[in-house]
């Protein structure tokens, strides 16, 4: 990809964050177009989701130790999953593989960091109530910001593989293909 190209596309998905509930209603799991989902349409079934605490609150659990999740949907073309977040949770970093996806945090609030060779990472704050999106070449690591966090995440095509991120002691990133079964956490 161009540099220009590379220019266009937004550093910091998070910084892109908007409410949800005008998207809500959009897209719904009885509405689905039968192929895979752009940017846009993940945005806005995430965000119908999340204004539906019904369908999801049940699954509601957290855990210090191990971050709590659960299956909401699966098909040929996307799955979404419930995320619930302790502050200790971290994914560690991570993409995506082939998959664009979205979050929208229902309750308290996410961190989402970004590598940066100019300085370490960005760290960009979402709030409850707030969507965002993502290509399949973004790279993050995301925890709770505060006890209590929820997130609704859908991705397209459905996860298969991820790649796991550490950065060693002398700087080297190394990336590791990991199981879309596996929990997320940082790599020693």
């Amino acid at each position: 990809m161009a540099t220009s190209q590379l220019n266009a596309v937004p550093a910091v998905a998070a910084a892109g964050a908007e409410p949800y509930l005008p998207v809500a209603g959009a897209l719904d799991l009885d509405s689905l177009p039968g192929r895979d989902l752009s940017e846009p349409e993940l945005r806005a079934l995430v965000a119908t989701l999340a204004a539906e605490p019904a369908r999801w609150r049940q699954l509601v659990a957290f855990d210090d130790e191990s971050r709590v999740y659960a299956s909401l949907y699966r098909d040929a073309h996307v799955d979404v999953w419930l995320l619930c977040w302790a502050p200790e949770n971290d994914t560690g970093w991570h993409d995506h593989d082939i998959s664009s996806g979205a979050v929208a945090v229902t309750d308290g609030e996410l961190v989402e960091n970004n590598l940066s060779i100019a300085g370490g990472s960005v760290e960009t704050r979402v709030r409850g109530g707030q969507v965002f999106s993502f290509g399949p070449d973004h790279i993050h690591r995301l925890n709770g910001a505060m006890p209590g966090s929820v997130s609704v995440h859908a991705y397209s095509p459905p996860l298969w593989r991820m790649g796991q991120y550490a950065v060693s002691e002398d700087g080297v990133l190394r990336r590791m293909s990991v199981s879309y079964a596996d929990e997320l956490r940082p790599l020693v």
